[in-house]
């Protein structure tokens, strides 16, 4: 893995809901607070690497159970977006 993918997941596993919100904004992607708060609480303190196809999926997984299939897909997305 490179600098670039090891940095971004970095971020991913310790971003907040603020952060994902704005990430949101930036890639016209439509979350609400209460479905970023959830989603941040998720991906805080894992070791997910969204470069690997299976891991991600595994999240996505996650997600769409504790906010909808629709928020997984957008949260997907933003990861494709920054992958």
């Amino acid at each position: 893995m490179n600098i670039i993918q090891t940095l971004i997941n970095k971020k991913v596993n310790s971003i907040t809901p603020k952060e994902l919100l704005k990430l949101s904004q930036q890639y016209q992607v439509s979350i609400t607070p209460d479905q970023a708060i959830k989603v941040a609480s998720l991906l805080n303190g894992k070791n997910v690497n969204i470069y690997d196809l299976t891991q991600r999926k595994q999240l996505l997984a996650q997600i769409a159970n504790v906010t909808s299939p629709q928020t997984a897909q957008q949260i997907d997305s933003i990861f494709q977006k920054l992958t």
